[in-house]
């Protein structure tokens, strides 16, 4: 099913009156919207902007998500998508998917202020991949073509250290140089049953392949996958909140179709198609991890302008994960 949201919403003179409203069940996951990475990339850009004030830079999408990056405008920040873009003598953040190592280096080299906002799980990833490297082993990385976070992590090794995987039909059809001496790494936001499949595949071609203990993908992305897997088989139609370039809110999407609900990607309640809520008895609400609690309540309050909510949480995990700031915003 498509992702996209093609219809406009109902003008506002169609809201249903209030002895009008239809019951509806409203299921919503937790945990759910933004996680640890998330938000210490958005307060490192806040912070920068108490420091140096504006304008800062960002290089890529802090996050993807449009609303945030729209609020960060609003306060000084300018987003490029590349270093060259940035004029001599003013701050840059580096996103929270991570940069090839070049990145870094050149803004060295330019003399520039930085401050990289990676996830600290995508830099664990980076450094088990100059490990393995390091050891003599070609690494089969799987992950989706094009990701920022897969372009970051290509670029911490030399060139052809690493190899794509994105299917577990790729995993079945590689043939590498030198079998014996193998290591495989993942994107921390892929689908959890997927990315299971291409790792045994491998395991089952490559006995000797070395690398993490089952793959990389964030506790962020597999909790929130995990809420989605217990909600989604109680209701018709699950709306994930996210951006559709997001990686983790397009497997989410994903999860709930395989559990058997309609699921639409929306960025906000005004992406909503009412038509989808024809013979809808019971909904589903998730966000994915670059997504404000905030757009989850607009959702909410849209839902219960046109129908008498029974809402009920679906909570599989409790997150407490925190990362610490970098010493150059707190010191």
């Amino acid at each position: 099913m498509s992702s996209a949201a093609p219809a406009p919403t109902l003008p506002e003179a169609d809201v249903i009156s209030p002895a009008a409203r239809p019951a509806l069940n409203v299921l919503v996951a937790a945990p759910r919207g933004f996680c640890a990475g998330v938000d210490r990339a958005i307060h490192i850009v806040e912070l920068a902007l108490e420091r140096w004030g504006a304008p800062v830079y960002v290089r890529h999408e802090i996050v993807h998500n449009k609303f945030v990056v729209d609020s960060l405008k609003a306060k000084g920040a300018l987003f490029v998508e590349e270093l060259d873009e940035v004029p001599d003598g003013v701050p840059v953040v580096f996103s929270a998917h991570g940069v090839p190592k070049a990145v870094p280096a050149k803004a060295e080299e330019r003399g520039l202020t930085y401050v990289d906002a990676t996830c600290p799980l995508v830099s664990k990833v980076h450094r088990q991949a100059e490990r393995l490297v390091a050891a003599g082993r070609h690494i089969l990385f799987i992950g989706h073509h094009g990701h920022p976070e897969v372009i970051g992590t290509f670029g911490q090794v030399p060139d052809g250290a690493m190899t794509l995987i994105e299917t577990v039909e790729d995993a079945q059809r590689i043939q590498p140089a030198d079998p014996a001496n193998l290591g495989f790494l993942t994107q921390t936001t892929l689908s959890v049953d997927d990315t299971s499949d291409m790792v045994a595949e491998l395991k089952r071609r490559f006995p000797a392949i070395e690398g993490p203990r089952g793959d990389d993908i964030c506790y962020a992305t597999s909790n929130r996958q995990a809420a989605v897997k217990a909600m989604a088989p109680r209701c018709d139609l699950v709306l994930v909140i996210g951006a559709q370039n997001s990686s983790n809110s397009q497997r989410l999407r994903e999860v709930a179709e395989r559990e058997g609900a309609q699921s639409w990607l929306i960025q906000r309640a005004v992406d909503i198609d009412w038509r989808w809520f024809d013979g809808i008895s019971t909904v589903g609400i998730t966000a994915g991890a670059s997504a404000p609690e905030l757009l989850v309540q607009e959702v909410l309050t849209a839902l219960g302008e046109r129908f008498v909510v029974i809402s009920e949480n679906i909570t599989t995990a409790v997150e407490e994960v925190v990362f610490k700031l970098p010493r150059s915003l707190t010191a």
